[in-house]
C-alpha cells in the first residue's frame, strides 16, 4: 500500500481525466506527466490493456514515481467495436472531441436506437516503478447506446452522445459527482484503489 500524501504521476495531460482521478483518489496528490516534461508515449498496442502499460511505464521511467495510466474508449456494436483503441483520434490526427463525436453519428446515420448499444471501456494500470513485473490492471465497464444528436453540457469526449439508461439523460447532463459514481473510469478507478490496497 503507499503512504499517504505519496505523488503518483498521471500518464495524461487531460484535464477531466486528472480532475476525475484526483476527486477518487484524494490522499494522493495527482501529478499530470507534463509537469515533468514527459513526452506521451507511443499508443502502439492492439488493446486497451496494451496502451495503458505502455503510457503507465513511460511516465514511471521519466519521473521516477508510481504511474497510473488509463486507456479508455468508446466501443459501439454497429461499428464493429469501433473507436476502440482509436477513440481520442478516430477523426484522425489532430482531431478534437467534436470532430470525433461528428464521425461516429456520421458512421452511424440511419441506424435504429436498439441497433446502437455501446459501451464506454477502461482499463487502468497502476506500477509502482517502469520495470514493475506486475502491473496492478483494473477494467471499468459503462454501459449505454449512442444517441442521435448531442445532449448536455458536461463532460467530455463522447459524453453528449452516450445515452445513460438507468438515469434517462446523455453522459454529458450528469454532475461530475454522478458521473463519477456510475463511469467506467471511476468503476476501474475503484477497482484498482481497493487492488493496490490489497
Amino acid at each position: 500500500m503507499l503512504p499517504t500524501l505519496q505523488q503518483i504521476v498521471l500518464a495524461s495531460g487531460n484535464a477531466g481525466k486528472i480532475r476525475e482521478i484526483q476527486a477518487l483518489l484524494p490522499n494522493y496528490p495527482i501529478v499530470a506527466q507534463s509537469a515533468f516534461d514527459i513526452t506521451e508515449a507511443e499508443e502502439t498496442g492492439l488493446s486497451f490493456v496494451e496502451n495503458a502499460i505502455i503510457k503507465a511505464r513511460n511516465a514511471a521511467l521519466h519521473s521516477g514515481l508510481p504511474a497510473i495510466a488509463d486507456d479508455s474508449g468508446l466501443v459501439v456494436n454497429a461499428l464493429h467495436g469501433a473507436p476502440g483503441v482509436l477513440s481520442a483520434r478516430y477523426a484522425g490526427a489532430g482531431a478534437n472531441d467534436r470532430d470525433n463525436l461528428q464521425k461516429v453519428l456520421q458512421a452511424l446515420d440511419g441506424v435504429p436506437d436498439e441497433q446502437r448499444t455501446a459501451r464506454f471501456v477502461c482499463v487502468m494500470v497502476f506500477m509502482q516503478h517502469a520495470e514493475d513485473p506486475l502491473p496492478v490492471i483494473a477494467q471499468g465497464v459503462w454501459e449505454g447506446r449512442i444517441l442521435h444528436q448531442s445532449k448536455g453540457e458536461n463532460g467530455f469526449g463522447y459524453d453528449p452522445i452516450f445515452w445513460v439508461p438507468e438515469l434517462d439523460c446523455a453522459a454529458a447532463e450528469l454532475s461530475a459527482e454522478a458521473k463519477n459514481a456510475l463511469s467506467h473510469r471511476g468503476k476501474a478507478l475503484k477497482t484498482l484503489v481497493a487492488l493496490i490496497k490489497a
